[in-house]
C-alpha cells in the first residue's frame, strides 16, 4: 500500500511537471483578439437563431396547411 501511494506521488509530480512544461508552449491570446473572436461567436448565435426562426416559422405554416388541406 505504501507503494502504489509513492507511486501515486511521483506519478503526479511528473504529470504536473509535464503539465507546466507543456502550458508555457501555449501561445495566449491577447485581449483584442479575444474581443474580435467574442463578437463573431455572438453574430453568429444571433444569425443561426433567426435563421432557424425563420425556418420554424415556414415549415410551421406549411405543416398546419396540409393539416388543414387534409382535415376538411
Amino acid at each position: 500500500m505504501a507503494e502504489e501511494k509513492k507511486n501515486l506521488l511521483v506519478s503526479t509530480q511528473e504529470y504536473v511537471g509535464e503539465l507546466r512544461n507543456e502550458m508555457r508552449k501555449v501561445s495566449w491570446p491577447n485581449r483584442k483578439q479575444v474581443e474580435g473572436t467574442t463578437a463573431v461567436v455572438i453574430f453568429s448565435v444571433f444569425a443561426f437563431a433567426a435563421y432557424f426562426f425563420v425556418v420554424d416559422s415556414a415549415l410551421t405554416r406549411v405543416i398546419k396547411g396540409v393539416i388543414t388541406y387534409f382535415s376538411k
